[in-house]
């Protein structure tokens, strides 16, 4: 039991939130609703390959190759979630969790790189557009649209906060709207002869697919970058730790995603001395659970050295961190033992106050 008072000694606490810090997660429910996704998705492409080769059509076929990386990102989601089911050891301190934000970074450029194809493909076919069997087209694409309707059903069951399933989501909801696109310009060839309607329902195609693909890997880069998670300010959040009672600073703030679901937060703070840590650390994991969601917190809380709180030439601070990230946030409100001289302006200490 650390010893609350005035005394100089500099108390230092290690702390994790009240929670499991048990980085494995449990078997996923939503397996199944992926795997009878990837049957149906699978069974339908072959049927709309030897449609497409048949009817000479680029859409069909376009929508086949995106319904073969809607095969392959289901795949990798399946695997993803089981290498992600296993729990933290050895050097893999937490687990394999960003084995899903590969797995939806992979189905983001495949996305973009397919689109590259299929754009470079339908232009050549509008400057010389082959003989197209509309009516073939058209009835292959509202199977289309009925096994996408389906497919988008069944992941719609699923956990879809998972950047891994919402990357196999944004997969099928586009070749659902690809699929639309592709009947209505197999039911304009069937009814006028215009065969280039094929080539723009593939570029139709090609612009769902560059939305879908640059919204994945942006979001997956982030994660891998460590960046904040979306709609969180790390100064707003630095702010109102440093705000909070018996707090002088925070400093050392880190936020950022170990997967797609789950926000981590560490920080160093230094408390008014004779102030109680524990007391401190508990009410700033209450704010950051009640106001930001994040649960997995790291919070090294210390009573401030005298010397941060007395003045001093700049950076002749040892007890303090030398080589802090980012900003300091403080609290000009914080109470000081009486007849400690504040810092002076523009001083090291007065910038951390």
């Amino acid at each position: 039991m650390p010893v609350v008072g005035p005394s100089p000694m500099r108390l230092t606490f290690l702390v994790s939130t009240a929670h499991r810090h048990d980085h494995g997660v449990a078997a996923d429910p939503d397996r199944r609703w992926l795997a009878a996704t990837l049957a149906l998705i699978a069974g339908f492409m072959a049927a709309e390959v030897v449609a497409g080769l048949v009817a000479h059509s680029l859409a069909l076929l376009s929508d086949a190759a995106h319904m073969l990386t809607d095969a392959g990102a289901i795949t990798l989601a399946l695997v993803a979630m089981r290498l992600a089911a296993r729990p933290a050891g050895g050097g893999y301190t937490f687990g394999l969790k960003r084995a899903e934000i590969l797995s939806a970074q992979a189905n983001g450029t495949t996305l973009l790189v397919l689109a590259g194809w299929l754009t470079w493909e339908a232009i050549r076919r509008l400057i010389h557009p082959p003989v197209v069997t509309g009516g073939l087209v058209l009835v292959t694409a509202l199977g289309g649209v009925v096994v996408n309707l389906a497919a988008t059903w069944l992941l719609s069951r699923a956990n879809r906060t998972s950047l891994n399933v919402q990357g196999a989501y944004a997969h099928i909801l586009t070749d659902l709207v690809g699929f639309v696109a592709t009947a209505v310009a197999g039911a304009v060839v069937l009814t006028t002869g215009f065969s280039r309607a094929d080539a723009i329902a593939t570029l139709v195609v090609v612009v769902l697919m560059l939305r879908a693909g640059i919204g994945l890997v942006r979001a997956s880069g982030r994660i891998f970058l460590e960046a904040a998670p979306a709609g969180v300010d790390p100064d707003a959040v630095g702010a109102r730790l440093a705000g909070r009672p018996g707090v002088v600073e925070v400093h050392d703030l880190h936020v950022w995603l170990i997967t797609s679901e789950q926000p981590a937060l560490s920080a160093h703070v230094l408390v008014e001395p004779g102030g109680d840590c524990h007391a401190v650390r508990r009410d700033l994991e209450q704010v950051l659970h009640d106001g930001y969601a994040i649960t997995h917190t790291t919070l090294q809380v210390d009573h401030v050295p005298e010397e941060i709180l007395t003045v001093g030439p700049p950076g002749t601070d040892p007890a303090h961190c030398a080589d802090a990230h980012g900003p300091v946030h403080g609290n000009p409100g914080a109470a000081t033992p009486p007849g400690t001289p504040r810092p002076a302006p523009g001083t090291a200490a007065a910038r951390r106050t």
